[in-house]
Protein backbone atom coordinates (compact mmCIF):
# COMPACT_ATOMS: atom_id res chain seq x y z
CA UNK A 1 0.00 0.00 0.00
CA UNK A 2 0.86 3.70 -0.94
CA UNK A 3 1.88 5.84 1.95
CA UNK A 4 -0.78 8.31 2.94
CA UNK A 5 -0.44 11.85 3.02
CA UNK A 6 -2.08 14.83 3.19
CA UNK A 7 -4.23 15.47 -0.07
CA UNK A 8 -4.37 11.96 -0.78
CA UNK A 9 -7.38 10.47 -2.26
CA UNK A 10 -8.45 7.44 -0.22
CA UNK A 11 -11.35 4.94 -0.23
CA UNK A 12 -13.07 3.37 2.43
CA UNK A 13 -12.16 0.00 3.07
CA UNK A 14 -15.49 -0.62 5.05
CA UNK A 15 -18.71 0.99 6.17
CA UNK A 16 -18.72 3.51 8.95
CA UNK A 17 -22.28 3.02 9.72
CA UNK A 18 -22.65 5.85 12.61
CA UNK A 19 -21.64 8.50 10.16
CA UNK A 20 -23.76 6.96 7.36
CA UNK A 21 -20.25 6.09 5.10
CA UNK A 22 -20.51 3.49 3.35
CA UNK A 23 -17.22 1.09 2.16
CA UNK A 24 -15.84 2.00 -1.21
CA UNK A 25 -16.22 5.76 -0.47
CA UNK A 26 -13.78 8.55 -1.87
CA UNK A 27 -12.15 11.32 0.42
CA UNK A 28 -9.74 13.32 1.01
CA UNK A 29 -7.08 13.18 3.40
CA UNK A 30 -7.02 16.88 5.23
CA UNK A 31 -5.17 16.54 8.13
CA UNK A 32 -2.97 13.66 10.08
CA UNK A 33 -3.21 12.64 13.91
CA UNK A 34 0.01 10.76 15.32
CA UNK A 35 -0.54 10.66 18.89
CA UNK A 36 -1.15 8.29 20.74
CA UNK A 37 -1.65 6.52 17.18
CA UNK A 38 -1.66 7.36 13.55
CA UNK A 39 -5.34 8.89 12.27
CA UNK A 40 -6.07 10.57 9.27
CA UNK A 41 -8.72 13.05 9.28
CA UNK A 42 -10.56 12.17 5.89
CA UNK A 43 -12.79 14.54 4.23
CA UNK A 44 -16.01 13.08 2.42
CA UNK A 45 -18.97 15.11 0.42
CA UNK A 46 -21.75 12.09 0.16
CA UNK A 47 -24.04 12.10 -2.46
CA UNK A 48 -27.05 14.19 -2.25
CA UNK A 49 -25.76 16.89 -0.28
CA UNK A 50 -23.95 20.28 -0.29
CA UNK A 51 -21.94 19.84 3.14
CA UNK A 52 -18.77 18.05 3.63
CA UNK A 53 -18.07 15.06 6.32
CA UNK A 54 -14.99 14.65 7.86
CA UNK A 55 -14.02 11.59 10.17
CA UNK A 56 -11.21 10.46 12.08
CA UNK A 57 -10.07 6.91 10.41
CA UNK A 58 -7.25 4.61 10.84
CA UNK A 59 -5.03 3.01 8.43
CA UNK A 60 -6.69 0.20 8.16
CA UNK A 61 -10.07 1.88 7.52
CA UNK A 62 -8.75 3.34 3.93
CA UNK A 63 -6.23 2.87 1.16
CA UNK A 64 -5.16 4.91 -1.23
CA UNK A 65 -6.88 5.72 -4.79
CA UNK A 66 -4.70 4.13 -7.30
CA UNK A 67 -7.57 4.26 -10.22
CA UNK A 68 -10.16 5.47 -10.78
CA UNK A 69 -11.43 7.89 -8.16
CA UNK A 70 -15.03 7.44 -8.57
CA UNK A 71 -17.35 4.43 -9.43
CA UNK A 72 -19.78 4.64 -12.50
CA UNK A 73 -22.92 4.99 -10.32
CA UNK A 74 -21.65 8.32 -8.99
CA UNK A 75 -20.34 9.51 -12.24
CA UNK A 76 -24.23 8.58 -13.68
CA UNK A 77 -25.48 10.38 -11.09
CA UNK A 78 -23.32 13.64 -11.62
CA UNK A 79 -23.96 13.58 -15.37
CA UNK A 80 -27.67 13.47 -14.61
CA UNK A 81 -28.05 16.40 -12.39
CA UNK A 82 -25.76 18.56 -14.65
CA UNK A 83 -28.30 18.06 -17.40
CA UNK A 84 -31.42 18.36 -15.47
Amino acid sequence: MRSVHINSFVRLTRSVPELSLHRGEVGVVRSTWCAPSEVFEVEFHPLGQDTQLRALLDSDQIEVEDGPLFDERRQRMSTETQTA
